[in-house]
């Protein structure tokens, strides 16, 4: 255990945000406290009490602050590729498998392109990474149907999870612009989950670093003077903040709203729904994307089969247990579809559900940017929703992290 330095910086929140945070301070030998209210970290990408995932979690080469923060926790090999030379699709519709290339240099291959690109196509796909236009995506790809619905939708639902006739190209465009660089079209997924292989390497650094991690500790609130934070609120308690200390708040947006009344926050939410299939093929990880469905990707692992529905509908969550057989008849048809190992029987093994309700805020052509990270002059805000450019994923979590606890180092 190291000895950190100073006062200690207080990070709320241990949501990869939060984590980043905790990671950037504590390298630099300062001191921390990292707070959780619930009883594990991660935030909505978790690890659940068994172990097992609470969604499919994939990071892509286009992810460099992700990709990094794996190599500080000593975790980078347990992410692998599952598929590295193409996506493996199955159309349910079309009952046609195809592999599709993420990297665009690849695309000279016929076997390895999107389905319905074409040159003009292609053409409305560079339109799509310039900055600044306002448009849904559905609107920017209205002349080609088959592109939009066999490569830019599943790319939206992935990276914004939100349906394409919502989705602003903005943000989509920021995740185009990011997939020419060399080696950023690479699809990684943890080995084993992310329990093992990014939640508990983390903590572990963090308390090898002398970071000190509070579990079940819930902010109820913060007082200030004037610009200043002077307190912060756990229960009946009061901590005092003293003048030179700085706090990072990494929460979710309607917590942050409830601890600074007034603050502009996402407003709207999209939904993911994940099915978790008992299953011990012995194969994986395999990762399979699924069109004209209920479902859109599948990932396999040696002791189970994960199932995402992005930006679910309010009837899909309701009735998700109804659903549960017609999305495991998907999932199979594709896997046989792929020649994974088996057996995959017509009657669904035994499975659980987890939802999302507010899985990331919902990316609309007129989505207000994040509000000011500094409410006070101490006090700095985290979050994948505090990104101004990408959309809030994993990378955008961990950007917005980093760049907190940058800030609390300098001042």
């Amino acid at each position: 255990m190291t000895r950190a330095r100073g006062l200690p910086v207080h990070v709320v929140g241990a949501g990869l945000a939060g984590l980043a945070a905790a990671l950037t301070l504590s390298r630099a030998g300062r001191a921390v406290v990292l707070h959780e209210a619930s009883p594990g970290a991660g935030g909505r990408a978790r690890a659940l009490p068994d172990g097992g995932d609470n969604g499919t979690h994939a990071l892509i080469g286009a992810n460099p602050a992700a990709l990094a923060l794996l190599d500080e926790i000593g975790a980078r090999a347990d992410w692998i590729e599952p598929e590295p030379e193409a996506l493996p699709v199955y159309d349910l519709v079309a009952a046609r498998l195809h592999h599709v290339a993420l990297a665009p240099r690849l695309w000279r291959r016929p076997d390895r392109r999107p389905p319905g690109l074409g040159a003009a196509a292609f053409l409305a796909l560079l339109r799509a990474a310039l900055p600044g236009r306002h448009i849904t995506v559905a609107q920017a790809f209205d002349r080609h149907p088959e592109l939009l619905r066999g490569f830019v939708e599943p790319l939206t639902l992935a990276a914004l999870n939100t349906p394409v006739e919502e989705a602003g190209l903005r943000r989509l465009g920021a995740v185009l612009r990011r997939l020419w660089r060399p080696e950023a079209c690479r699809l990684y997924v943890a080995r084993r989950g992310l329990g093992p292989d990014l939640v508990e390497p983390a903590l572990a650094l963090l308390r090898r670093r002398g970071v000190e991690i509070r579990p079940g500790h819930r902010l109820r609130g913060l007082e200030r003077e004037g610009h200043r934070l002077t307190h912060l609120r756990f229960g009946a308690a009061r901590m005092p903040i003293a003048p030179e200390q700085r706090v990072v708040l990494a929460v979710p947006p309607w917590e942050a709203v409830r601890l600074l009344p007034g603050l502009r926050v996402p407003e709207r939410h999209a939904p993911i729904l994940n099915l978790h299939f008992q299953h011990a093929s012995g194969a994986g990880p395999r990762f399979l994307g699924l069109l004209g469905g209920l479902s859109q990707w599948v990932l396999v692992r040696p002791g189970g089969v994960a199932v995402t529905v992005s930006a679910a509908t309010a009837a899909l969550l309701r009735d998700a247990e109804a659903k549960a057989p017609a999305i495991w008849w998907e999932l199979r048809e594709a896997a046989l579809a792929a020649g994974l190992p088996g057996p995959w029987p017509e009657a669904p093994p035994p499975w659980r559900i987890v939802k999302e309700h507010r899985a990331t805020p919902l990316h609309e052509p007129d989505q207000p940017p994040p509000p000011p990270p500094h409410p006070a002059e101490n006090l700095m805000l985290a979050g994948d929703w505090m990104e101004p450019v990408l959309p809030a994923t994993i990378e955008a979590a961990v950007r917005s992290g980093q760049r907190a606890g940058r800030w609390a180092l300098a001042a």
